[in-house]
């Protein structure tokens, strides 16, 4: 399939890249034009182990294209720009929105808009809304990523779950045949409606950082009464209801994703 993906930053650059190592055609667009001629020179602007290694690979077989430009035809577009935390804590849309109405605007209806970006629950449905009262009749699809920076080849290759939110059965066999690759291996696609699927990624992101929240909280403990933190969290992840990751006592959690998604996931539900 011919997939375009707006956004050369961490998710964009990775999913185009292991989408046309998959075999199809993917074009990854920013407006930085500094950033695509560095990798159309085989410059990577971020560090992601073996990704190079594919890259290469796939744009050498001329399967993977960088552009600062859209292209003239596409399946469907992924937008995966980002979406930072206002003061509020609130994410920011204005990336998203501008990007969904840049999008609309350079391909035909037939194209199926996917956001990829970590959205807020309902913003697929107002996006809709906002094309449709521009005059653009295109479809809008919700396709969260799980991508641990380290591991993201992996992840994506040899995912836990492919999420896609959607209420149109052609959206549907569309994205069934961008993932057919991976389900022909055995990886499932949990299809949902939009606003669950929205949902899936703010409430992963938010338990794995209440775990290791809760288990620093424990450490603390564990020093006021002599107890050992590395024991306990062994025990604590024998049981398989619990399970082991994100149950190690350090500094706390930072990153891009947790920090934020917290947030908006916050002041989304005050």
């Amino acid at each position: 399939m011919r997939l375009s993906f707006v956004g050369a930053g961490y998710v964009g650059l990775v999913s185009a890249t292991l989408l046309s190592s998959l075999g199809h055609a993917a074009t990854c667009i920013d407006k930085n034009a500094t950033k695509i001629d560095a990798l159309n020179q085989g410059v990577i602007p971020i560090y992601e182990p073996e990704l190079d290694k594919y890259i290469k690979q796939a744009v050498s077989e001329h399967r993977l294209f960088f552009a600062n430009h859209h292209t003239t035809s596409a399946d469907a577009v992924f937008i995966a720009v980002g979406t930072p935390p206002l003061p509020s804590g609130e994410a920011d849309l204005s990336y998203i929105y501008s990007s969904v109405l840049d999008v609309a605007g350079h391909y035909d209806k037939d194209t199926l808009i996917i956001i990829k970006s970590t959205v807020p629950p309902s913003t697929c449905k107002k996006l809709q809304e906002h094309l449709l009262k521009s005059g653009y009749e295109h479809e809008i699809a919700s396709n969260p990523e799980f991508l641990r920076e380290g591991n993201a080849i992996e992840d994506f290759l040899k995912p836990d779950r492919i999420v896609a939110g959607t209420s149109s059965d052609r959206a549907k066999k569309i994205i069934s045949e961008i993932y057919k690759p991976l389900t022909n291996q055995g990886f499932e696609i949990l299809f949902t409606d939009i606003t669950t699927s929205e949902l899936i990624k703010y409430a992963s992101n938010a338990f794995l950082a209440t775990k290791i929240g809760f288990v620093n909280e424990m450490a603390n403990l564990c020093e006021t009464l002599g107890a050992n933190i590395e024991t306990l969290s062994t025990g604590m992840g024998m049981d398989h209801r619990i399970g082991k990751a994100f149950l190690k006592a350090g500094p706390g959690f930072g990153g891009s994703c947790f920090p934020k998604d917290i947030l908006a996931l916050s002041h989304l539900a005050h």
